[in-house]
C-alpha cells in the first residue's frame, strides 16, 4: 500500500471512529425519550393536565397541581436567584480585583459541583427549621442558591466577550460607569445573559432531592408560598415508588412531560444563540 492511500485509509478510519463515538453520545438519549414516549405517551391526556390526583389507589386523576408547582418554584427560583446570579457576574467581570475575583471564581465552582442533595439539607437547617413547615419559599430558595452560581459565572463571560472599545467610548463621552455597564455593557451582552439564566433553569427544572427536603410536595392545591407545594418530579417520584399501576403510567406521563419542558428551554436557548445572517440585497 502506497503512502497515498495509507494515509487516506487513516483518515477515513478516523472519521469512522469519530462518526462512532458522536453516535454512542447521542445513542442514550435517544434511548430516553423512545422510553420516556413509549410509557407515558398513553396517560397524557386532558385529565393529566386540568385534573387534581385522585384519592390513594384510586384510577384516573392528574398532575395539574405539580405542572403550576414547577412553575411557581422555577418562578420564586429565578426571582432570587437571577438578580443575584448577574449582578455577581457584572462585579467579577467589571468591578473586581484579580485576586478577589480569583476567590469568587473558585468558590463559585466549586458551589457548581455541590451535590443538590446537600444544597436540600442545608436549605432545611436554615429555612424549614425555623420556618417549622416546608413551603414553596424553601423550595424556591434552595432552587436558587443552585442556580446563582451558575448564572454569575455565565455572566461573567459573556459580559468579558463585549469589547472593551464599547466601555471606553462610553467613558469618552462623559456616561458615568454603572450607565455605561447598564446601557451598553448589559444590552450588548443582554442575548447571552438570558441564555445563561435559561439554562440554569433547565439545569434545576428536574431536581428532586432539595424539594423533598424543603417543598416536600403537595397532593392538593398549594393557597399559600407558606404551604407545601407540589412539583413535577416530586410527584413523579411519589408515584414511581408507589405500588399501583395506574400510578406508575402517570409517572412515566409525568417524566414526559417534564423531559419536554426541559427541550423546550434548551431549544430556547438555541433559538437565541443561533448566528443570524442578513444577505445583502
Amino acid at each position: 500500500m502506497t503512502t497515498h492511500h495509507w494515509r487516506k485509509f487513516k483518515n477515513v478510519a478516523m472519521q469512522a471512529i469519530t462518526f462512532a463515538c458522536a453516535l454512542l453520545v447521542i445513542l442514550p438519549l435517544a434511548l430516553v425519550f423512545y422510553h420516556v414516549v413509549k410509557s407515558g405517551i398513553g396517560a397524557v391526556n386532558w385529565d393529566f393536565f386540568t385534573k387534581l390526583p385522585k384519592p390513594v389507589g384510586e384510577a384516573g386523576g392528574g398532575m395539574v397541581n405539580a405542572i403550576v408547582g414547577t412553575f411557581a418554584l422555577l418562578g420564586l427560583a429565578a426571582f432570587i436567584g437571577v438578580p443575584v446570579g448577574v449582578l455577581g457576574g457584572v462585579y467579577l467581570s467589571e468591578y473586581g480585583g484579580r485576586r478577589v475575583s480569583w476567590w469568587i471564581r473558585f468558590m463559585a465552582d466549586i458551589l457548581n459541583g455541590v451535590p443538590s442533595i446537600i444544597w436540600g439539607i442545608v436549605v432545611y437547617a436554615l429555612v424549614v427549621v425555623p420556618m417549622k413547615g416546608f413551603s414553596a419559599w424553601a423550595g424556591g430558595i434552595v432552587l436558587a442558591m443552585i442556580i446563582v452560581p451558575l448564572i454569575m459565572r455565565t455572566s461573567e463571560e459573556v459580559l468579558q466577550l463585549v469589547p472593551n472599545g464599547y466601555r471606553e467610548a462610553a467613558l469618552a463621552l462623559g456616561i458615568v460607569r454603572w450607565r455605561a455597564i447598564v446601557q451598553i455593557v448589559g444590552r450588548t451582552a443582554l442575548k447571552g445573559i438570558v441564555t445563561g439564566v435559561l439554562l440554569a433553569l433547565a439545569r434545576v427544572a428536574g431536581e428532586t432531592a432539595p424539594l423533598l427536603f424543603t417543598a416536600f410536595g403537595n397532593r392538593f392545591w398549594a393557597h399559600s408560598l407558606s404551604q407545601p407545594i407540589a412539583a413535577l418530579p416530586l410527584q413523579i417520584f411519589s408515584y414511581a415508588i408507589s405500588p399501583y399501576d395506574d400510578w406508575h403510567r402517570q409517572a412515566w406521563a409525568g417524566a414526559l412531560v417534564l423531559l419536554l419542558l426541559v427541550t423546550l428551554i434548551n431549544v430556547s436557548v438555541r433559538v437565541l444563540t443561533r448566528e443570524r445572517f442578513v444577505k445583502s440585497a
